[in-house]
C-alpha cells in the first residue's frame, strides 16, 4: 500500500487515505478510470489514420506524435507494431517524394528506429546541401580572390628597387 500510494496523484492520496486493501484500491481505481478507455481510443484511433509524414517539418515532430499516439493505443490495449509504424511513414510521404519512398522501401529497414535514424542522417544532409547551394547558387561565378594574379594585361613592375632576393643586383632597371 505504500508503494501504490507512494505514486499517486496528491489529489488521490487524501481520497483514497482510507482505503487499507490494496485490491479494493484497485477496484475503485478501475472503476473511476475504466471509461477512458471508451474515450482515448476513437481518438487515438482517428489520429493514427489522420496521421500523415507530408504534414510535419521535421522528422523529430513526427516521431514525437506517432510515440504520443502508439502509446495511447497501447494503453487502450491496441498493438502497433514496428512494421505498422514504418508503413504509416511509408505510405503517407509527399506525393512528390515518391522515388525516395521507394528507395526506403528497397533498403528493407527491419525496426522503426532504424528508417528514423536513416531520415534524419537525410534531413541533415539535405540542410548541408541547401546550405552550400545557398552560399553560391547555380551558375553563380567564382568570386575574384582578393590577393590574386593578374591573369592577363602587362605584368606589374615592381618599385621595390634592390630588395630582391639576389643580394647586390639590381634587377629591376631596364
Amino acid at each position: 500500500m505504500i508503494f501504490l500510494r507512494h505514486h499517486l496523484d496528491e489529489g488521490l492520496k487524501v481520497e483514497y487515505f482510507t482505503v487499507k486493501d490494496p485490491l479494493e484500491l484497485r477496484i475503485d481505481l478501475k472503476g473511476r478510470y475504466d471509461h477512458l478507455k471508451a474515450t482515448v481510443l476513437p481518438r487515438a484511433c482517428y489520429e493514427w489514420m489522420q496521421l500523415r509524414f507530408q504534414d510535419f517539418k521535421t522528422v523529430v515532430e513526427y516521431n514525437s506524435v506517432v510515440f504520443k499516439i502508439v502509446s495511447q493505443l497501447k494503453l487502450c490495449g491496441e498493438t502497433i507494431n514496428d512494421e505498422d509504424m514504418m508503413k504509416k511513414i511509408l505510405t503517407t510521404f509527399h506525393a512528390l517524394n515518391m522515388i525516395l519512398q521507394r528507395q526506403y522501401r528497397e533498403k528493407g529497414f527491419q525496426k522503426y528506429f532504424e528508417l528514423i535514424l536513416y531520415l534524419l542522417v537525410a534531413k541533415l544532409h539535405n540542410a548541408l546541401l541547401m546550405k552550400n547551394h545557398e552560399v553560391r547558387p547555380t551558375g553563380a561565378s567564382l568570386l575574384p580572390k582578393v590577393n590574386g594574379v593578374q591573369a592577363h594585361g602587362q605584368p606589374e613592375r615592381r618599385q621595390d628597387r634592390g630588395h630582391n632576393n639576389m643580394r647586390g643586383r639590381d634587377n629591376d632597371r631596364g
